[in-house]
């Protein structure tokens, strides 16, 4: 394995390993040891790139809400229409709930980190800003607020429930959000 400045690769590898971590044994069971373990690097690397766990962490998350923004992104980039966009939300939200538990763990390790701790409330408000700018590009500002929270909260009811609503109870509930009044 390459050492020190010749692996490129080795700063990647610790942040995914932290973010392994995380969703495994939640932040409390993340240590430096641990990580650079799973990151198959020496212990030195770490304090090398990161100067503490706390930017270890930081820098993890703010790549896993990039993820999560090219999600989006990639879900709600082509809709032409507003009916093309409804059903791209409903793809999403099903996307994202049957997808990775990986992803679903993460995602509520972040929250309960922005709960207590400042850094990472603003962190969560950044990536709720840039989910939000790809609903704008379908629906009005109070809407896309609305709608990333129903997403979140459907996401996580259909994720945890023993039987999920399936796509038409979905598409309903963003149908009613999304429809206004004229």
């Amino acid at each position: 394995m390459a050492t020190g400045h010749t692996d490129p690769q080795r700063r990647e590898r610790i942040i995914g390993a932290t973010l392994d971590l995380i969703a495994e044994e939640g932040i409390t069971g993340v240590s430096h040891r641990k990580v650079a373990v799973r990151a198959g690097v020496p212990l030195g690397s770490m304090t090398y790139h990161f100067s503490g766990m706390d930017e270890l962490i930081r820098e993890a998350f703010t790549r896993f809400a990039d993820h999560i923004v090219a999600v989006f992104d990639a879900h709600l980039a082509a809709p032409a229409d507003r009916d093309q966009a409804r059903q791209a939300v409903t793809d999403l939200v099903h996307a994202l709930s049957e997808g990775s538990r990986r992803d679903l763990v993460l995602t509520q390790e972040l929250y309960v980190l922005a709960a207590r701790r400042p850094v990472y409330r603003e962190l969560t408000r950044e990536w709720m800003a840039r989910s939000r700018t790809h609903l704008e590009k379908h629906f009005d500002p109070d809407t896309a607020r609305q709608l990333d929270a129903l997403i979140e909260g459907l996401t996580l009811h259909r994720a945890l429930d023993d039987e999920p609503q399936d796509r038409a109870l979905t598409l309903e509930a963003i149908t009613r959000i999304t429809t206004t009044d004229t």
